[in-house]
């Protein structure tokens, strides 16, 4: 990311290093742009809920903050394929698949079409690549697949996908980290 002057942006804090998306974040919010994003990714509270068992909160806690009860059922996958617009992989140690839904809030006949900004030493594949909207299809899933190429302890490495209509560019962050060997960050 550059700042206004077309420098690449740093970090705060010592030692100073280029900022990267864990400094950053998605970037900034351009509020003109806000107003028609073409693409949502809709989530529900109860999604929410399920995020914080997740995150290790015991039930009692979470019903002091909800005020009702709401049970999860979460898979394995479930922090994975929580349908944030991100995707962070901090352990990539084979092929993995994530997935995610997209809701159009766009004109009603519209067709977006991926582009993928790769993590260094990642192959991303994107299934379907096109997705197609109208008046009975408002909400669609696709699958992001990424496999390492290197066969080394990685760095986390950046990149992005994007979802272009021609009109909106839908832009999601893409972090991934290879792990070839748990041991080597386990307490002993």
């Amino acid at each position: 990311m550059k700042d206004e002057y077309g420098q690449h942006t740093v970090a705060e804090g010592a030692p100073h290093k280029q900022a990267d998306p864990f400094d950053y974040g998605g970037g900034h919010v351009d509020p003109n742009k806000a107003l028609d994003p073409g693409l949502i990714y809709d989530i529900k509270p109860s999604d929410y809920v399920c995020f914080l068992y997740a995150m290790g909160y015991n039930s009692t806690a979470i019903r002091l903050m909800t005020r009702v009860h709401t049970p999860c059922h979460k898979s394995a996958n479930f922090l994975r394929n929580l349908n944030l617009p991100s995707i962070i992989l901090p352990e990539l140690k084979q092929r993995m698949t994530v997935s995610r839904t997209v809701t159009n809030v766009g004109p009603v006949n519209s067709i977006y079409v991926a582009r993928v900004q790769a993590p260094a030493g990642i192959d991303v594949s994107v299934e379907p690549w096109i997705l197609t909207f109208n008046s009975t299809t408002k909400k669609l899933k696709f699958k992001v697949t990424f496999c390492s190429q290197l066969k080394v302890q990685g760095r986390y490495s950046f990149g992005n996908l994007y979802w272009e209509d021609g009109i909106h560019v839908v832009r999601i962050p893409v972090v991934v980290r290879i792990v070839i060997n748990n041991h080597l960050y386990s307490e002993t």
